[in-house]
C-alpha cells in the first residue's frame, strides 16, 4: 500500500489559503419594495483572524488540521444561526408586509 505525503509546497498554499479564516453571521437590512417595508436578512461573512507563518513540519500539520477544524465548525455553526435567523426574519416580514391590491 502506498502512502500518500504532502510536499512542502502544497502545505505552504494549504497554509497561505486557510490562515486562520472563519465564517460569522452578519445582518442586513434590505427595502422590499412590494411590501414597503424594511426587513432584515442575514448571510455568512468570511472573517481573516490570524495569519499561520513560521512552521515547520509537524508543526505545520498541527496548524493545518487545527485551523482546518476551526473553519469548518465555524461554518456548521454561523450557517445554523444564518438559516435560523432568516427564518424568523422571514416570518417577521410575512406580519409586517401589506401589498397594494
Amino acid at each position: 500500500m502506498r502512502q500518500f505525503r504532502f510536499s512542502s509546497q502544497f502545505l505552504a498554499l494549504l497554509l497561505l489559503l486557510l490562515q486562520g479564516c472563519v465564517y460569522l453571521p452578519r445582518t442586513t437590512v434590505v427595502y422590499d419594495a412590494d411590501c414597503r417595508i424594511t426587513s432584515k436578512r442575514m448571510d455568512l461573512q468570511p472573517v481573516q483572524i490570524a495569519a499561520i507563518s513560521g512552521c515547520s513540519n509537524d508543526g505545520c500539520a498541527a496548524l493545518l488540521v487545527a485551523a482546518g477544524a476551526t473553519a469548518a465548525a465555524s461554518a456548521v455553526i454561523s450557517g445554523s444561526i444564518v438559516v435560523a435567523g432568516n427564518v424568523v426574519y422571514w416570518f417577521e416580514k410575512q406580519g409586517r408586509c401589506v401589498r397594494e391590491n
